[in-house]
């Protein structure tokens, strides 16, 4: 197991706890821990894309991180009108 791969292990257990929040808590600060998995997805594939050499790997990650925000800012606008 490379350094690399460690690293995407350790943030990938990260994503346990904000799968709690998102399930238990008020819509508000699931919202927010839904953003900060998206973030670490984002590294995730990056770590995977140095890991394995796949320079793929880090386009597709460079769209998740695009696509999160805007769906993050739309999601944001949804709560805050139901709200």
């Amino acid at each position: 197991m490379t350094v690399w791969l460690a690293a995407c292990t350790a943030l990938l257990l990260g994503l346990v706890p904000l799968g709690a929040v998102i399930v238990r808590r008020p819509i508000l600060e699931a919202v927010v821990a839904l953003e900060l998995a998206s973030v670490l997805n984002t590294l995730v594939l990056l770590l995977l894309a140095e890991a394995f050499h796949r320079p793929g790997f880090m386009d597709l990650a460079v769209v998740l991180a695009l696509l999160s925000l805007a769906g993050g800012l739309a999601l944001a606008r949804m709560v805050e009108r139901w709200l």
